[in-house]
């Protein structure tokens, strides 16, 4: 299984993947980053913050555009080698979140390729905006 090269790549293509984010993702996240921080884990000290409930990673949804990244556009034998994200929004358990990687630019002479990287929730709300720098498979 091989990704796209960067001569099959377009400016404009978008890739995107949907996923419900569960109380179990949080908590198995948690335990695999170490990131333990209570406003994801404790639901009484949640209650006395802005977000009113636990809310989840912010690189829990950074995840789900690495999972564009290297099984759809560019695809398998990606290299990730940068990301920025600005997270605009909470994620809570139950929403369903969708990642969305749109190609911006590509440097034929590096074989890199620039990528518009979104995640909206179920009501359209953007939770992540960014970009992302990847090197296709060659």
């Amino acid at each position: 299984m091989k990704g796209l090269t960067i001569k099959e790549i377009e400016i404009g293509q978008k890739a995107c993947f949907e996923k419900t984010i569960t109380e179990t993702d949080v908590y198995l996240f948690a335990g695999i980053t170490g990131d333990l921080n209570p406003a994801h884990l404790n639901a009484k000290s949640c209650s006395e913050t802005m977000f009113k409930k636990q809310i989840a990673h912010g690189a829990l949804s950074s995840g789900l555009v690495s999972a564009v990244l290297g099984m759809q556009l560019p695809g398998p034998g990606t290299i990730y080698i940068s990301q920025l994200s600005k997270f605009t929004s909470p994620v809570y358990f139950g929403d369903t979140i969708k990642a969305e990687v749109e190609v911006i630019e590509k440097i034929e002479e590096k074989n890199r390729i620039k990528l518009r990287t979104t995640c909206v929730n179920q009501e359209g709300k953007m939770v992540l905006d960014g970009e992302a720098l990847v090197m296709p498979p060659k």
